[in-house]
């Protein structure tokens, strides 16, 4: 037999203490348990790793190991890794259950299936119009959600009628099945498919006819929304209770609304910012000027001061997009883009090239076209 290396196995120093053997051992029991890991070699991995630990939990059994390995004297100490005691061997885990239980601090473990239970969250998909999210509005959705029966308010009985013991489980909201695995007899626990959980049935001849004997019924539901001003894409709203009913006296679940905007044809939105573009013309721009822009609060005067270049922001404090929460709005930039005019008539040339002149600049312009020789003959006679 070929010597093994059990403290290499559960990757442990040689004086490591009772608490760290068990420490490794557990972790690694529950990485290669042959329940949970299929890779190859991983059962011959959990074999070993049981086997060093059955040795090393034990300290005459270590004692013995450590003065002459795993042969030992007679030959052996983990003979009894699956054969012979199986999983409940090693050290008081009676099935993996436990191991995963104790790990996990219970996590591992079933909730109690007839505790009450909140009942299921829901989603509500609202589009609005750019103007719709930045001012806010009122108004009513419908949606299908399990409700609990009006007729048995939740019992799944008729009225005057009343569950009963559930003749599955007894009332326990669980069964238990046992399975002979490779480590020995396993138990595993699982909710009731009669009563689900809540160790309760009706009786098919007692059930309301509403439900059936469900205790709850699948409705159209209305519902007044009051949508924020200053809702933004991609944002949710939830309403609480407005999802499902729960289950064993439990609470309704709740209702997220997730709002999609469509854009805007006039706006650009960051935030609570808003950003447009403004034309003006080179007369407007040089000389300035008071103009009208657009804001989702409606228009404004704006003040072009002269000697204005083109791509210049202009910022308009409060005009942006209302806080959700309602303590304040943002603010809105302009940027405004001088627009150098075209097909000019004799009249702007002959005002354009005066301004040149008088700047001092000596423009010659584009005269060498047909049709300004033309018009040149004309003017002349």
């Amino acid at each position: 037999m070929a010597e093994k290396d059990y403290y290499d196995i559960l990757g442990v120093k040689k004086d490591a203490s009772e608490a760290e053997i068990k420490r490794a051992y557990r972790k690694l029991a529950a990485k290669y348990h042959p329940d949970v890991n299929h890779e190859p070699g991983a059962e011959q991995k959990f074999k070993d790793i049981n086997e060093a630990f059955e040795t090393l939990s034990d300290s005459q059994k270590r004692a013995q190991y450590d003065q002459f390995g795993s042969a030992g004297p007679q030959g052996g100490f983990g003979g009894q890794g699956f054969g012979g005691q199986g999983f409940g061997g090693a050290q008081g885990f009676s099935d993996f259950s436990d191991l995963f239980g104790d790990l996990f601090g219970g996590a591992g473990r079933r909730r109690n299936p007839r505790a009450p239970q909140q009942g299921r969250d829901l989603q509500y998909t609202m589009t609005l119009d750019f103007m719709e999210a930045i001012n806010g509005k009122q108004t009513t959705i419908k949606y299908t959600r399990d409700t609990q029966c009006d007729v048995c308010h939740g019992t799944g009985a008729k009225p005057g009628k009343s569950p009963v013991t559930c003749h599955q489980c007894g009332g326990q909201g669980y069964i238990l099945h046992q399975r002979q695995t490779m480590m020995g007899m396993m138990q595993s626990q699982e909710v009731c498919p009669t009563c689900h959980g809540t160790g309760q049935e009706v009786r098919h001849d007692d059930q309301c006819e509403k439900c059936h004997g469900q205790g709850h019924v699948s409705e159209r539901h209305e519902l007044k929304v009051k949508v924020p001003a200053g809702v933004d894409d991609g944002q949710q709203l939830r309403l609480q209770g407005q999802g499902e009913v729960g289950r064993n006296g439990g609470p309704y679940g709740d209702l997220y609304i997730l709002f999609r905007v469509t854009p805007s044809r006039d706006f650009r939105r960051d935030g609570t910012t808003i950003y447009v573009d403004q034309d003006i013309s080179f007369t407007q721009a040089a000389l300035g000027d008071k103009i009208k822009v657009k804001t989702v609060h409606g228009d404004v005067d704006l003040k072009i001061p002269a000697g204005t270049e083109s791509e210049t922001n202009f910022r308009l404090r409060g005009k942006g997009v209302p806080f959700i929460d309602g303590k304040g709005t943002g603010d809105e930039h302009v940027t405004v883009h001088v627009k150098t005019p075209k097909n000019l008539n004799k009249r702007q040339k002959e005002a354009l090239m005066a301004f040149a002149e008088a700047s001092g600049e000596h423009v010659k312009g584009d005269k060498g076209g047909f049709f300004d020789k033309l018009r040149d003959a004309f003017d002349e006679k």
